[in-house]
């Protein structure tokens, strides 16, 4: 069921001009994707992995859209490739909302490992990232959105375990 965070972020994404999601099946994102499928202002799009859900972004944007994907940082070992080759080689501003998994107050042991690599890998990559431990740092979003747009890069904005049970 969507709580009240997961509303106030799909409205700073359409607020921000975001008009094209697609998404990856994630339990901690799974209230903010409902309220997508809801969202007849912005089109939603699951797709089945992170690397062809960043194909699908790219093509929204060489289509004159403004794309953000929703996913697990789990997959971002499986999306530098496409990030380096694609999205940051072409400019394209592309939001990245993920749930980042195996931090404190993870539920799920082999979660941890890639919560080791995930702020080091978009560091590599010179990736600006936000990290959201507690609701009111998701009063960032909108001044992060704009910041994406306006710089034509990737960011990346991090919700852990602890801001989506603290905004339950």
């Amino acid at each position: 069921m969507a709580t009240t965070m997961d509303h106030q972020i799909v409205e700073d994404l359409k607020s921000a001009g975001i008009d094209y999601i697609t998404s990856v099946p994630c339990k901690q994102l799974a209230g903010v994707i409902e309220v997508l499928e809801e969202t007849p202002e912005i089109m939603h799009m699951p797709s089945n992995k992170e690397d062809e859900g960043m194909g699908l972004c790219a093509g929204a944007f060489m289509g004159g859209m403004k794309p953000c994907i929703v996913m697990q940082n789990t997959a971002l070992g499986v999306v530098v490739n496409t990030l380096a080759t694609l999205i940051q080689f072409y400019q394209i501003p592309l939001p990245m909302l993920i749930s980042y998994r195996g931090e404190v107050g993870e539920p799920v042991a082999c979660q941890v490992e890639m919560a080791l690599h995930t702020k080091a890998i978009l560091n590599q990559m010179h990736i600006p990232t936000y990290h959201f431990h507690k609701p009111e740092d998701s009063a960032e979003l909108p001044g992060i959105l704009e910041y994406c747009q306006m710089a034509s890069k990737p960011v990346a904005i991090l919700c852990d375990a602890t801001f989506w049970r603290a905004s339950a």
